[in-house]
């Protein structure tokens, strides 16, 4: 009984080897199938890839074995072209020989024929030159004669004209002179009127007279000394000069150029202000003032004229007082324009 029991305690204890050495098998049959489907995986890649690059390879040796096709048809046209180029080249050549021989042959008179010929055409261009200035020269001779024809009948007619302008100016001078006389007559004339008037009007003062054809009314008169604007106590002295030139512009014809010219005159002694930087500029100033005035009493300012002398027109040349107050002055004039 005890046997037995021993002997299925053995056939028991068998079992499980025989079960982990199956599974052992068994993973290591799973573990090869792995590994051998991985690799078929890889490897079925690697021939993939090297069947394309196998195929691009084919086709690039199809390119090159046309290129290779159509450059050996290319060589052949070339040599049946160089063959053809050989024989046209010794056909030349024996051409070329045979021409060689009859130029030397005839080639003295070919140099001559060719020199004589040179020098013919040479002949032939200077004559035809020389014949084209001629004709040119013709033209131009033809063209000046008509132009010294028409010159000289232009002079005469120019003479012509000449001496009737000159004769109509000498007749227009001498009746220019005449009338210019009878103006300068009639001018005097109203001048004399005019002076005459004012000595009738002024008197006899001290302070204003009548030098010749000017007249003269001292600075002191009209301004301070220094300045150049008018006193008031000048005011009916000027309107009396005022009213006479008035009445001899109505007595005056209109075509008579007449100006009445005033004229501002200093002493030498000089001045310099921020008004006045030179006795040149107060006599100028003094001057347009008395103009101003006349204006201002109705006498046409176109028969006005101001002037300014300085001290570089002096009556007298004296350094005293009484020598600067005579030059320190205002003159009118009556003149033509």
């Amino acid at each position: 009984m005890a046997g037995r029991l021993a002997r299925r305690d053995r056939a028991f204890n068998v079992w499980p080897g025989y079960v982990d050495a199956l599974t052992t098998l068994l993973l290591s049959v799973v573990f090869l199938l792995t590994i051998f489907v991985t690799g078929q995986f890889f490897l079925s890649q690697e021939l993939s890839g090297r069947d394309t690059v196998l195929e691009r390879l084919n086709r690039q040796i199809s390119e090159l074995t046309d290129l290779l096709a159509l450059e050996r048809s290319g060589k052949r046209a070339l040599e049946e072209s160089a063959a053809s180029l050989r024989a046209n080249l010794s056909g030349s050549e024996a051409e070329r020989r045979r021409l060689q021989g009859l130029l030397a042959t005839d080639q003295g008179a070919q140099g001559r024929a060719a020199e004589l010929g040179r020098q013919l055409d040479a002949e032939k261009g200077t004559a035809a030159r020389a014949l084209s200035q001629v004709d040119l020269l013709t033209q131009q001779i033809s063209a000046m004669r008509q132009q010294l024809a028409a010159l000289e009948d232009a002079l005469a007619a120019s003479e012509t004209r000449d001496r009737e302008s000159q004769a109509r100016i000498a007749d227009l001078g001498s009746r220019l002179n005449v009338a210019l006389a009878q103006r300068v007559q009639e001018l005097a004339r109203y001048r004399s009127d005019f002076f005459g008037r004012l000595r009738q009007i002024l008197g006899n003062r001290t302070d204003i007279r009548i030098v010749g054809d000017r007249f003269v009314l001292q600075s002191e008169v009209l301004f301070s000394a220094g300045q150049a604007v008018l006193k008031p106590e000048a005011g009916p002295e000027i309107d009396r000069i005022a009213n006479a030139i008035l009445e001899l512009n109505r007595q005056i014809p209109a075509d008579i150029p007449w100006v009445l010219r005033v004229d501002g005159h200093t002493d030498a002694r000089p001045i310099a202000s921020a008004q006045f930087p030179s006795n040149w500029a107060l006599s100028a100033a003094r001057a347009i003032a008395v103009v101003q005035y006349l204006t201002a009493k109705g006498i046409p300012p176109q028969r006005l004229l101001a002037g300014a002398f300085g001290e570089f027109q002096p009556l007298e040349a004296g350094t005293t007082e009484e020598a600067y107050a005579r030059n320190r002055r205002i003159e009118m004039k009556l003149t033509e324009r």
